[in-house]
């Protein structure tokens, strides 16, 4: 008969003895230490939930947590570079168009270009900081589809935190798998070219742009190149004057694309937000990618 013994030696290491009885001899103990690795049991590897002084949280190395950072952010970077659409800028108006488009054709590669941090921009509060958010109908089925409540006044609805809208469609937006964004990073400039559909004529073919941090900073050091996204369509949506308000507008302007751009005139609710979507067109889609272009 053979009897297995095992004791530990070392943290790492194993002393297995075995030991071979017959008739006619002594007992003859042969001892091979074997080393192996030691593996985490599945209780440490998933931490202990315990808010009585006993809370673990699953170990890891500080190199994996920028690893699992970097390849996904690089990966993202790499699937962006040519894209269908981008919106610049992530606030309201941006978050709506991504939304809309996204949902109606989930076979778009969108990309939105944020220069904050935060995405959202003036939306996580209504008029003059104070919290609610009107929304003159029809617009309120936007609200139907995102499932935010609302108080119904008649021709308009209240959102009683511009804040509910906001993180409810942000959620949504970067929920969508076909849809990338890319925050603290600012458009600093369009990618025009010869159409070359028709090539008498100029096109837009995507946006330039740099890390906001870099772009505040041009003044300070040389030599910070920019990427590139390049895309069909670009949305733009920067609103208001500022370090980035409306700079791809802007540009238009100054590429001699168009020959100028009007004011935003005094507020008028009942004319400028109706203007807005009358104004606003479809965009036949032509895949140009067929023609080599993107």
């Amino acid at each position: 008969n053979a009897s297995v013994l095992f004791s530990q030696i070392h943290p790492m290491t194993l002393s297995l003895e075995t030991a071979q009885n017959n008739d006619h001899s002594a007992d003859v103990a042969h001892t091979t230490a074997v080393t192996t690795k030691s593996t985490p049991s599945h209780a440490a590897k998933m931490g202990n939930e315990n808010f009585e002084g006993g809370y673990k949280f699953a170990p890891i190395k500080e190199s994996i947590v920028t690893r699992a950072m970097i390849k996904r952010y690089w990966k993202d970077m790499d699937d962006a570079a040519v894209s269908d659409v981008v919106i610049v800028g992530a606030g309201s108006a941006g978050l709506s168009c991504a939304y809309t488009l996204a949902k109606a054709d989930p076979g778009l590669k969108i990309t939105i270009i944020e220069a904050g941090v935060a995405p959202g921009g003036g939306a996580w509060l209504g008029g003059q900081l104070m919290a609610p958010m009107i929304i003159r109908k029809p617009a309120h089925s936007l609200l139907n589809d995102l499932k935010v409540p609302y108080e119904d006044e008649g021709s308009y609805v209240v959102v009683k935190h511009a804040a509910l809208f906001t993180s409810t469609i942000l959620s949504k937006v970067l929920l969508m798998p076909n849809v990338r964004m890319f925050n603290a990073t600012a458009a600093e400039d369009l990618i025009i070219r010869t159409d070359a559909l028709n090539p008498s004529g100029k096109r837009i073919g995507g946006v330039v742009t740099n890390w906001t941090l870099v772009s505040l900073n041009h003044n300070h050091q040389s030599c910070m190149d920019p990427s590139t996204v390049t895309a069909p369509i670009v949305c733009s949506f920067a609103g208001h004057d500022g370090p980035f308000g409306a700079a791809s507008v802007k540009r238009l302007v100054s590429s001699g694309l168009i020959d100028k751009l009007g004011d935003m005139r005094a507020l008028d609710m009942n004319l400028a937000e109706d203007a807005v979507v009358n104004a606003t067109r479809g965009i036949p889609w032509v895949d140009r990618r067929r023609h080599g272009i993107g």
